[in-house]
């Protein structure tokens, strides 16, 4: 008897026929044992974003023009009222203030922005390999942001990247230290909302979908109950934080704004992904796929993350924490022959300290399967790279989101007549 999962995606309008996602379609998970049967609510495309589509983009104009003059206030302020002691409550933080240059947030133009990083580099604050990063990233920025047809496109992408590169030079100058779980910063300057407001640009809500969101209803309620959540996800892209938090803004902010990643190790060393992690909740952990990249590494990374585990246990003993964790330790990447993208393996070790965790820690937890659909906005490199540093290519498109029923472990294993079915059925229940 083969288990029928309806997590069917509808094809974006107006896309090719490569962003069809194979694992997302209709799945007949012939290999399930007989004895579980998921019924699920087929994906449906979210009137909200449809309704407030054209009201956000003629809004985009005023928010944006003002985005930079607001962050301008709120940085400084930031280097004055970041002092030891907020260094000392979130477990990490800046060293004492230095001398910051303005050059990114006085730009008026995108030609004073441009040659704001050259001007960085001849003064030796702005390293040129980072420098020419910022250029790139500047430029595939502003044209997916033209993408989407907003008349304010240019006012969004030069207020956007003036306050990103503002961040990364900060950071060059000053460098953030992440504790091995980091708590995301809020005030004086919200890095949170930074990040959302530079990733909402690159969405194309009118098709974009949510699916189950009865589901996403039960676990806030589960939450506000004292319980925790996990929820054992595919990987995609470096925005993946913010498009799930974008795309449950309005149904399910609590959610949106609470959820712990469990973040890789080039999520806070890249220059130019630091300030968008600093807006995130995060237990931060070595990827395995880059655990032996440096031999000598290898130990200090076993045992930061041993050290990782146990902050997120002691988390999850005080209850109502959800955190997102992609057991594959990496992202989606297509089939070097065919160019089909398709979800990576999940490790069964990861989903197995995830729910080890769970059970011990005292609290009433869940764990669910969650699809993320969002490559086309900012796809990985073809192949996994050991340098920090990638391309990146971005694009305005549609995204997706849904989550399934929580899956019960117990019920699972016993239901499974092989013991390798019990490591499958996880990873076949997410797609």
């Amino acid at each position: 008897m083969s288990t029928s999962l309806p997590l069917s995606f509808c094809r974006f309008r107006g896309t090719s026929t490569a962003t069809r996602a194979p694992f997302l379609a209709s799945v007949k998970c012939s290999s399930l044992p007989s004895s579980i049967s998921y019924s699920l609510i087929p994906f449906q495309p979210l009137q909200l974003f449809r309704s407030t589509a054209k009201t956000m983009s003629r809004s985009f104009s005023c928010v944006f023009y003002s985005l930079k003059t607001k962050a301008m206030a709120e940085l400084g302020q930031d280097k004055k009222e970041y002092g030891a002691a907020d260094a000392a409550s979130n477990g990490g933080g800046r060293r004492p203030e230095v001398e910051h240059s303005r050059t990114f947030l006085e730009a008026r133009s995108e030609q004073e922005l441009i040659s704001g990083i050259r001007k960085e580099v001849e003064a030796k604050r702005l390293p040129p390999t980072v420098a020419a990063g910022m250029e790139e990233l500047y430029q595939n920025y502003r044209n997916a942001v033209f993408q989407s047809g907003d008349p304010a496109a240019a006012e969004i992408a030069l207020s956007n990247m003036a306050v990103a590169f503002d961040c990364v030079l900060l950071e060059l100058e000053d460098p953030f230290v992440f504790e091995p779980y980091h708590k995301a910063l809020r005030e004086p300057f919200d890095y949170y909302m930074f990040g959302q407001n530079y990733i909402r640009p690159l969405v194309d809500f009118r098709n974009s979908y949510l699916g189950n969101l009865s589901f996403f209803n039960e676990i806030e309620e589960k939450l506000k109950q004292g319980h925790n959540v996990v929820l054992i996800s595919n990987h995609q892209s470096e925005a993946d934080p913010a498009i799930i938090a974008l795309l449950l803004e309005k149904t399910n902010p609590f959610i949106a704004e609470n959820m712990i990643y469990v973040a890789g190790d080039r999520v806070i060393t890249d220059p130019l992904c630091k300030p968008f992690s600093m807006g995130r909740n995060l237990i931060c952990v070595y990827s395995k796929k880059h655990m032996y990249d440096v031999p000598e590494h290898v130990e200090m990374k076993r045992r930061e993350n041993t050290r990782s585990l146990k902050e997120m246990a002691l988390l999850l003993r005080d209850g109502t924490k959800i955190v997102w964790i992609a057991p594959s330790g990496g992202r989606d990447r297509p089939d070097s022959l065919t160019e089909e993208w398709h979800p990576e393996p999940f490790d069964s070790s990861s989903v197995d300290n995830m729910r080890r965790l769970i059970r011990h820690s005292g609290a009433a937890g869940h764990i669910y399967p969650l699809a993320l659909l969002c490559y086309d906005i900012m796809p990985p490199p073809p192949k996994i790279e050991k340098e920090i540093g990638e391309k990146r290519i971005i694009a305005f498109h549609g995204v997706g989101l849904s989550v399934a029923q929580k899956i019960c472990p117990l019920e699972t294993a016993a239901a499974c007549k092989k013991s390798e079915e019990v490591d499958y059925v996880p990873f076949t229940l997410c797609f």
